[in-house]
C-alpha cells in the first residue's frame, strides 16, 4: 500500500508537469479541451488510488501509522521522506481527491472566465492548460499535507498550495481578484513563515523532525517555556489558514474573489490544512505547551463562532447588498470555530468532534459554493438583494432542483440531525462541556454557551437565505429569461457530496471509527 500512497503524490506532479509539453495540438481550442479533459482523467485515477488505499487499509488499527514510507532524503538536516496514514489523516485525504475530482469534472463543462473588475472578460486570460496544471500542482500540495510524516516536508507541502490557488483566484476570479489574492497569500505566507519558526525550535532541541518520533516522545526532552514557544508559533501559523478569529480576514474577499472550484477546495480542503496541523503537530509534539495556550484557542474559537454568525446575519438582511460568496465565507469562520473548539478541549470526545466537522464542513460547503456558483452563472450576480428582488428569487418555482440542493445544503451547515453538520458541532460542543485535566471547566463551559448561541444565529441567517432565495412570487419578478435548472453536468458533480452528506449523518460511525482511536493514541503519546 506504501506504493499506492507514493502514486497519489507522483501521478498529479507529473500530469502537471506534461500541461507544460506540448502534446494537446496546435489548434488553441483542441488542446484547451484536450488539457480539461486530462486534469480530469488524471484527478479520477487519484481518486481511484485513494479508495483502494481506504480499501486496503486495516480499519481494525486505525491508531497505527499505515502504507509507510521512511527513507533519508537530505541527511545533512536530518529530513527524511516519511509518508504514511492513519484513521485521522484518511479521510481527509479521500475528501481532497474526492473533491479535487468533482472539481476537475465541473471545470471541464465550465472553465471560470476570469472576470476583470468590471465585470469584462479579462482580455489576457491563461490558457485553460495553464489552469489544468494549476490545478493538478493544487493537488499535489494538498494531499501531500495529510500524508508527510516530517515537519519540514509538511511546511513544504503546506507552502506548495499557495501558488497555484493564488493564481486561481488572481486570474481565473472576478472582482477585486487581484487585490483578494495578494491579501490571500500574504497572509498565508507570514503565517507560514510563524509556524516555520516552530518547527525549527522542536526540529533543533529534539535532534529530529520526525513527527512520529516526536509523538512518541510527547514532549519529554522539551522544557516547558521551550513547549509553550514553539506551540505559540506553530499555533499562530496553522489558524491563520484554519481561519480562526481574528486571523481570518484574508477569507472573505478571496471567496469573493475565487472561481467556483477555487471557493471550493478553499473551503473544502485549505481550511482543513490548518486544524489538521493542529491535531497532527500539537497535541502530540508539544503538549504541555497546548495545554498552557488551549484556553486561549477555545476563547478565540468561540467568538469566531458568535461573530461569523453576526457577520453572515448582517449581510443576509435586506438591503445589505450582501453577495452570497460572501456570506458562506463568513460561516466558514463559524464553522471551523467548532472546529478549533473542539480541538482546544483537549479530549477524546472534542477532538473525534473536530475531525468529524472538518469532512462535514468540507462537503457541506463544498455544495454550498457549488450551487451558489451556479446561481451567480445564470444572474450574473450572487447579490443576495438582486438575486431576491422585493418578495424573493423563487427558486422553488423557477429551478425547483437547485433550489431543493440550496435548501438542503442550508439545512445540513445549520446542523440539523440527521445530516453531517450535527454531530461534529455536537461532539465540539460535549468536548467543552467536561474538558481535559487542567483546564478551567467554567471557562470552557461558556465557550459551549457561546457556541450553542452560535448554532441559534446560524439556524437564523440561513433560513432567511433560503427564504430570501427559494421562495416569493414568480410573478411579481420583473422579466428575465427562462432559469435554467440542475444541468446533468452539475448533477454529476454535486451528487456524491449530498450522498455523503445524508451518509455521514446517518452513520457517523463510519468516520468516527477511523478517528476515535488514533485521536486517543495522539493524546496519549502515541
Amino acid at each position: 500500500m506504501n506504493a499506492v500512497l507514493i502514486a497519489l503524490l507522483v501521478l498529479p506532479l507529473l500530469g502537471a508537469a506534461l500541461t507544460l509539453a506540448p502534446v494537446f495540438g496546435a489548434d488553441p481550442a483542441a488542446a484547451d479541451r484536450r488539457a480539461l479533459r486530462f486534469s480530469t482523467v488524471v484527478t479520477g485515477a487519484v481518486l481511484v488510488l485513494t479508495l483502494v488505499l481506504a480499501a486496503g487499509f486495516d480499519h481494525d488499527e486505525p491508531a497505527l501509522m499505515q502504507a509507510t514510507t521512511d527513507v533519508s532524503w537530505i541527511p545533512a538536516i536530518g529530513v527524511r521522506l516519511h509518508l504514511g496514514v492513519d484513521g485521522v489523516s484518511l479521510p481527509l485525504i479521500v475528501l481532497t481527491s474526492l473533491l479535487t475530482f468533482l472539481c476537475a469534472l465541473y471545470s471541464e463543462r465550465r472553465l471560470p472566465s476570469g472576470e476583470a473588475r468590471g465585470g469584462a472578460p479579462d482580455a489576457d486570460r491563461p490558457s485553460a492548460r495553464a489552469f489544468a496544471g494549476l490545478f493538478l500542482l493544487l493537488e499535489v500540495g494538498m494531499l501531500a499535507t495529510f500524508a508527510v510524516l516530517d515537519l519540514l516536508l509538511f511546511f513544504l507541502a503546506f507552502e506548495i498550495v499557495l501558488i497555484p490557488m493564488y493564481f486561481l483566484i488572481a486570474r481565473w476570479g472576478s472582482g477585486a481578484k487581484v487585490p483578494a489574492a495578494n491579501r490571500f497569500i500574504l497572509y498565508t505566507l507570514l503565517g507560514s513563515a510563524v509556524m516555520l519558526l516552530g518547527f525549527l525550535l522542536v526540529g533543533g532541541k529534539a535532534g529530529t523532525f520526525d513527527m512520529q518520533a516526536l509523538a512518541a516522545a510527547h514532549g519529554s526532552g522539551l522544557s516547558h517555556s521551550t513547549q509553550v514557544i514553539a506551540a505559540l508559533a506553530i499555533m499562530v501559523g496553522l489558524a491563520v489558514k484554519a481561519p480562526a478569529w481574528p486571523l481570518h480576514s484574508w477569507l472573505p474577499d478571496a471567496h469573493t474573489a475565487a472561481p467556483t472550484v477555487g471557493s471550493v477546495l478553499l473551503a473544502g480542503v485549505l481550511l482543513k490544512m490548518g486544524t489538521y496541523g493542529l491535531v497532527r503537530v500539537l497535541l502530540p509534539v508539544v503538549p504541555d505547551g497546548t495545554t498552557t495556550l488551549a484556553p486561549y484557542l477555545g476563547a478565540f474559537a468561540a467568538v469566531g463562532i458568535v461573530y461569523g454568525s453576526l457577520a453572515c446575519l448582517a449581510l443576509a438582511r435586506r438591503g445589505a447588498k450582501g453577495d452570497l460568496k460572501r456570506l458562506i465565507a463568513y460561516s466558514s469562520v463559524g464553522h471551523m470555530g467548532f472546529v478549533l473548539l473542539g480541538i482546544a478541549s483537549l479530549t477524546p470526545v472534542g477532538v473525534n468532534g473536530a475531525l468529524f466537522a472538518n469532512i462535514a464542513h468540507g462537503l457541506i460547503t463544498g455544495l454550498l459554493f457549488f450551487v451558489v456558483g451556479a446561481l451567480k452563472d445564470r444572474y450574473g450576480t450572487a447579490d443576495l438583494d438582486t438575486l431576491s428582488g422585493a418578495t424573493g428569487a423563487a427558486l422553488y418555482g423557477r429551478a425547483p432542483r437547485l433550489g431543493a440542493l440550496l435548501a438542503f445544503a442550508a439545512v445540513a451547515s445549520l446542523g440539523l440531525p440527521g445530516l453531517a453538520g450535527f454531530w461534529g458541532e455536537l461532539l465540539a460542543m460535549f468536548g467543552a462541556f467536561d474538558p481535559a485535566d487542567g483546564l478551567s471547566r467554567p471557562a470552557f463551559v461558556t465557550y459551549m454557551v457561546l457556541a450553542g448561541l452560535g448554532t441559534l444565529l446560524t439556524a437564523a441567517y440561513l433560513l432567511i437565505v433560503v427564504k430570501r432565495v427559494c421562495m416569493g412570487d414568480p410573478k411579481q419578478l420583473a422579466p428575465v429569461a427562462e432559469l435554467a435548472d440542475l444541468r446533468p453536468y452539475e448533477a454529476v458533480s454535486w451528487t456524491p457530496l449530498a450522498a455523503l452528506t445524508l451518509l455521514a449523518g446517518l452513520w457517523p460511525a463510519l468516520l468516527l471509527g477511523l478517528s476515535d482511536p488514533a485521536v486517543k493514541h495522539l493524546l496519549g503519546g502515541g
